[in-house]
C-alpha cells in the first residue's frame, strides 16, 4: 500500500465496488449484492489488521474473498427453504394458461396448486421452481444441486405428475 494507507483503502473500495456488485449479481445474489460487497471489504480489513498478516496483493485478496463469499451464498441459497413468494409465483405461472376461466376459479386452482407444491419433497419443489420460475435448464439445475441431469428430469416428472394427479382428483384441469 502507499504512504497513506487510509486513502489507498478508500481508493481500492471505490474502484472495485461496482465490479464486485456486478460479480455478485451475476452469481444470483441480486438482493444481497451490496451486503456481500460490504462483507468482502470487512473481511479484507480484518485480515489486514491482524498482527503479522501483511497482504501482499490487496486486489487479489479482495477477489479471493469475493469468490469465497459467492460460494458461501450459493450454498446458503441451496439449503434455504423456498419462500412463499417463490411458490406463489410458480403457481401463478403454471395457472396462467387459461384466459377464459373466471378469477374465482383461477384463484381456487392456484390455492390448490400451492398446497400441492408445499407438500412436495424439497428437492422436487426446488427443481420445479428453478425450471419454471428461474428458467434454468436441466444441466444448470443439476450443477446447482450436485446431481445428474437425468435425476433433475426425474424430479420434474415427479413434481408435474403430483400436480396433475392432485388437481385431477379435484376435477380441475391445470394445463
Amino acid at each position: 500500500m502507499s504512504a497513506h494507507p487510509k486513502r489507498a483503502w478508500a481508493r481500492l473500495f471505490t474502484e472495485h465496488g461496482p465490479v464486485l456488485r456486478g460479480f455478485f449479481v451475476r452469481r444470483g445474489a441480486n438482493e444481497d449484492a451490496e451486503d456481500l460487497v460490504q462483507e468482502t471489504y470487512l473481511r479484507l480489513l480484518r485480515a489486514h489488521q491482524q498482527p503479522g498478516q501483511a497482504i501482499a496483493n490487496p486486489e487479489a485478496y479482495l477477489y479471493t474473498v469475493a469468490v469465497n463469499l459467492a460460494r458461501e451464498q450459493a450454498a446458503r441459497r441451496r439449503q434455504a427453504p423456498l419462500r412463499i413468494e417463490d411458490m406463489e409465483q410458480f403457481a401463478q405461472r403454471l395457472v396462467a394458461g387459461d384466459d377464459v376461466e373466471d378469477s374465482a376459479q383461477r384463484q381456487q386452482r392456484q390455492q390448490r396448486l400451492q398446497t400441492v407444491l408445499a407438500g412436495l419433497p424439497e428437492r422436487v419443489r426446488a427443481v420445479l421452481v428453478m425450471q419454471y420460475r428461474d428458467g434454468l435448464s436441466y444441466k444448470q439445475i443439476a450443477e446447482r444441486l450436485g446431481v445428474s441431469s437425468h435425476m433433475v428430469k426425474k424430479y420434474v416428472v415427479r413434481g408435474l405428475s403430483a400436480c396433475r394427479s392432485a388437481l385431477a382428483d379435484e376435477g380441475a384441469q391445470w394445463w
